[in-house]
């Protein structure tokens, strides 16, 4: 192998997405070919410091899901060199890499399988209003174009709706089988030689980046198949212009000799290069092919949202001082005494009333309406008018022990013999003395009433002081769950809440179908759909390991929710096992129980 880069290297032919992505890429071409004009013998110096230079300006990123390698691997061996280091960042980089393109395809890939399952008046809806403003002026002229000649125009723009989405489903689903297959391939070759990385790198890690070189030729095949089923039928127009070519190992003999430090340093320089094309490649297909960005999709929303604004700016201004209007100073006023008058209601007073309830003393609360007292006088002076009447109408003492209800049945039956005449007995009888006793049993009664009903009201005051204070309580319990929910970050799966826990659930969830499937294929001989199934399965398990990494350390469970996801991505591992893997999973660890349960 040659340890000088090529001199008449061209820049890559693909685009980058991003400055992230032109820096490496052309840093490290135009450092290639002031390297070639140098000598051979300090390629190898030269080689370090551009290996240094591309990690300055490349952006790291961070693989969660382990590599299938022995733990030791690569901190913890004699034997470990700074190449074999180097070829840990750079499979480390593949797996984040491809991972992190998986999950964009994914998200992409969901969205349009959502809208192809919607209802006709979905799709149209989504043709007009939700491919921004240019395609809305489009549609709606075609649209209004082919209702005046043609009866059958929400039918077509329901077909074209259709076709859109079809089309971008298709070459997303290539291209996540694509990656999926390639990351298996790679996550089992990584699964066989670990233990020959660990224990003699000389020898394995030629041979490991060959086999790299070869996953990049037969994912470069795909890809071209790609081009070539998918190039006269896309409706996407300069959708597979850009064909993908990656650079390739010299053929050279893998077993029979070690190779050079220079070599091994080209072949890692190649490998860091391929990675950079394909990451290209991949941002400008899925780009093309991706959802519409959260601006595109609500344009609408957000239009209205700017003219309204505009609306009540103009408005606000038109009230405001900078026009000679006080009516923003007197709104203000307004609201700010509604604010202290309904903390005084609702807040301040009934928690006075509370606190005087609960810590006063009985002797220093409020006259009530009706004390005893005064109803014990209205009580005395009616026993006093009854037993003066029963002694002058029946002519005997009366006995102390006798009841006011018994004498007011003598002063009713001579209020009775006193109708008989009323007006003569008006004047002569009884008959008026008789009407002035009822009305005072009728105050008597009255004044017991009220009594009866103030030691209620008293009774009750702080039941009635609560109630005032509901309002305030109401709003402050409605703050407090918006800041519980914006604190536990309950909508996304890394959250702590339910609707946190019930996503990392049906990860596990999708997780076990997959081990399924791979089964299944497996046993009917379908080894291309088992390898992608199992690519899948590896992204599965890298989504739930980075969701669930910060909850489980809350826990405690980190270690053991760990290693049973490692042994869930171990290719020879028993489907039976992983099964019950699984199962342990979704009922033994906190992090993944559910919250009722989990109570």
């Amino acid at each position: 192998m040659d340890s000088q880069p090529p001199a008449n290297e061209s820049p890559p032919s693909t685009t980058p997405s991003n400055i992230g992505d032109i820096v490496p890429l052309y840093s490290s071409y135009l450092w290639n070919r002031v390297a070639s004009l140098i000598p051979t013998s300090n390629s190898i110096i030269l080689g370090k410091f551009s290996n240094l230079f591309r990690q300055t300006f490349t952006k790291s990123r961070r693989v969660s899901f382990p590599l299938p390698l022995p733990s030791e691997f690569p901190c913890s061996s004699p034997n470990i060199s700074s190449d074999t280091s180097r070829i840990y960042a750079v499979l480390e980089e593949i797996m984040a890499d491809v991972l992190s393109n998986l999950h964009d395809i994914q998200k992409s890939l969901d969205f349009w399988q959502s809208r192809a399952e919607g209802s006709n008046a979905r799709k149209a809806y989504f043709m007009i209003f939700e491919r921004g403003p240019v395609a809305f002026v489009n549609e709606s002229k075609n649209f209004v174009r082919k209702s005046l000649s043609e009866d059958s125009a929400m039918q077509h723009l329901c077909l074209s709706s259709s076709s859109h989405m079809s089309d971008r489903m298709r070459v997303l689903m290539e291209l996540r089988s694509s990656l999926a297959s390639f990351l298996a391939q790679l996550y089992v070759e990584l699964d066989k030689r670990g233990e020959d990385l660990l224990k003699n790198p000389e020898k394995s890690l030629p041979s490991l980046l060959a086999v790299i070189n070869r996953l990049f030729s037969n994912l470069e095949s795909s890809f071209s198949h790609l081009h070539a089923v998918r190039e006269s039928d896309s409706s996407i127009d300069g959708s597979y212009s850009m064909p993908l070519v990656f650079d390739r190992l010299p053929e050279i003999n893998e077993e029979g000799s070690q190779w050079t430090d220079c070599e091994l340093t080209d072949a890692i320089n190649l490998v860091h290069k391929n990675l950079e094309k394909l990451n290209s490649y991949l941002s400008v297909m899925v780009g093309k092919h991706r959802k519409p960005r959260r601006m595109t999709l609500y344009w609408v929303r957000y239009t209205c949202g700017a003219v309204g604004l505009s609306v009540f700016s103009i408005w606000l201004l038109r009230h405001s001082s900078l026009m000679g209007s006080s009516d923003i100073d007197n709104w203000i006023h307004d609201a700010k005494e509604a604010t202290m008058s309904f903390f005084s209601d609702h807040v301040e007073q009934p928690l006075l009333a509370i606190r005087d309830e609960l810590f006063d003393t009985f002797r220093k609360r409020h006259k009530g309406v009706m004390e005893t007292e005064e109803v014990q006088l209205t009580q005395d002076s009616l026993h006093r008018m009854l037993r003066n009447f029963c002694e002058q109408d029946t002519r005997e003492k009366v006995p102390d022990n006798a009841s006011d209800q018994e004498m007011l049945e003598v002063v009713m039956n001579r209020y009775e013999k006193e109708l008989v005449h009323p007006i003569h007995n008006l004047l002569n009888g009884e008959l008026a003395r008789g009407l002035l006793i009822q009305v005072q049993k009728l105050k008597l009664d009255i004044e017991t009433a009220m009594l009866e009903l103030d030691q209620i009201l008293r009774a009750n005051e702080i039941n009635f002081a609560i109630l005032a204070a509901l309002p305030a309580f109401f709003l402050s319990l409605g703050m407090l769950t918006l800041l519980r929910t914006w604190l536990k970050q309950d909508s996304r799966a890394q959250g702590r809440g339910r609707i946190a826990r019930i996503h990392r659930r049906l990860l596990v969830v999708e997780i076990e179908k997959r081990i399924m499937q791979y089964q299944s294929y497996i046993e009917q001989g379908r080894d291309k759909d088992a390898e992608n199934v199992f690519g899948l399965l590896i992204y599965s398990l890298e989504r739930l390991y980075r969701v669930v990494e910060k909850p489980a350390r809350t826990s405690g469970e980190w270690d053991l929710v760990k290693q049973d996801l490692i042994e869930l991505g171990r290719p020879q591992q028993q489907t039976s096992y992983k099964l019950t893997v699984t199962q342990r999973l979704v009922k033994v660890y906190d992090c993944l129980l559910p919250t009722l349960q989990r109570q």
